[in-house]
Formats: C-alpha cells, sequence, structure tokens
C-alpha cells in the first residue's frame, strides 16, 4: 500500500481568517477554494490544508493529547528567515527561543533543522523549518 497526507482540516475562528491568508499566500500556496466559512490551499508538492470555522470556540492546549503543532517545511533557511520577519512586522512573536537550529533532531553532522515556532491567533501552534545541508 502506498499513501500520502491528503489534507488537515483547522478549525478556527473565522474572523481571524486574513491571518492565515496571508501567511499561506505569503508562503506560495495556492487558494483552491473559498467560501464565507472555509478556505483551501495547496501546497507545491503535496497535500492540503484547510482554514474552517469552528462551531465551538473553545481553544485546546498543544501539550494535551492530541495534535501538538503544524509543522511547514521551508526549501531554505532564508526562507525560515523570510517568514520570521514577516512575523515580526505583523506583531506575532516567536516562541521557544526561535529562530534557531536543532541539532537533535538532525540524521547527520552536515545537516541542519533551522525552525521558528508561533501561535496563530487561534493559539494554534505551527513551526516553519528547513531541514536540509548547512550553508
Amino acid at each position: 500500500m502506498k499513501s500520502y497526507l491528503y489534507h488537515l482540516q483547522i478549525n478556527i475562528n473565522f474572523k481571524n481568517v486574513d491571518f492565515y491568508k496571508n501567511l499561506m499566500e505569503f508562503m506560495g500556496w495556492k487558494v483552491i477554494f473559498e467560501t464565507t466559512d472555509a478556505v483551501g490551499y495547496k501546497s507545491q508538492t503535496n497535500g492540503d490544508l484547510w482554514f474552517v470555522q469552528a462551531d465551538n470556540l473553545e481553544q485546546t492546549n498543544y501539550d494535551a493529547i492530541g495534535v501538538n503543532h503544524i509543522s511547514l517545511r521551508a526549501t531554505s533557511m532564508s526562507d525560515v528567515d523570510a517568514v520570521n520577519e514577516y512575523l515580526n512586522q505583523n506583531d506575532i512573536r516567536t516562541l521557544f527561543d526561535t529562530p534557531k537550529h536543532r541539532p537533535e533532531f538532525t540524521s547527520s553532522k552536515n545537516e541542519t533543522y533551522y525552525q521558528i515556532m508561533f501561535e496563530t491567533p487561534d493559539k494554534i501552534l505551527f513551526e516553519i523549518v528547513y531541514i536540509g545541508a548547512k550553508d
């Protein structure tokens, strides 16, 4: 059997939809569907992200059982830095002393795992990461 990630649905307070739309478009994702309570984005490789109006606005704790964070992979460290600058310009602070390199997550000494982590306006934890050759 072969399988792959098809899509993730992320329930949000739709008053915050512009945050997600602007971020996804900044990162090169394309709108594939949009209504008054849902918007879907296609990545440049595979997998979709869908932002949908939540029926219940209760927020979850990302350290509890369930999904911890959503990670989007960038193709270079400079792309991670560009997203970091974008977030700074939009008053979104990064968490956990990021951006930073995480050598404990690499498979060789010639590789780096370079990440930023941040919360969205709906308190959803996102990671933007580059994994690859050290610059």
